[in-house]
């Protein structure tokens, strides 16, 4: 059995998975890499399985933020970096979203603090 495969049981039929995906900067670097990536998920979806998608900032966007909070301090506060860097992501799983809803499916942007995930340092 390779990834992805579904699995079929005598008499119930196939099972769908719920699939969660991961893309990189580079994956989403641009707005026409985010369509070809919204594109992909969706082909998924279309065979009845359920999507969660996890996306980084668009390349060179993290650099950017990060030569920001060195103009304005030598060691920003961690909390002020969690916020600016996460505006990155945040960018990103909007212009998905977008980019889903105009291939004619539907999608929310969600960060990690309205799906309960928590970190550490």
């Amino acid at each position: 059995m390779k990834k992805g495969d579904k699995i079929e049981f005598k008499g119930i039929g196939t099972i769908m998975a719920l699939i969660v995906q991961k893309f990189g900067g580079t994956s989403v670097g641009s707005t026409d890499k985010i369509k070809n990536v919204a594109e992909r998920v969706l082909r998924q979806q279309k065979q009845g399985h359920q999507m969660v998608v996890v996306l980084s900032a668009m390349s060179g966007q993290t650099d950017k933020l990060l030569g920001l909070a060195a103009d304005m301090q030598d060691m920003p506060d961690p909390r002020e970096m969690d916020m600016l860097l996460s505006t990155g992501e945040q960018v990103t799983i909007a212009l998905f979203a977008m980019a889903v809803k105009a291939a004619g499916s539907d999608a929310i942007s969600l960060l990690g603090d309205q799906v309960h995930i928590h970190t550490e340092a």
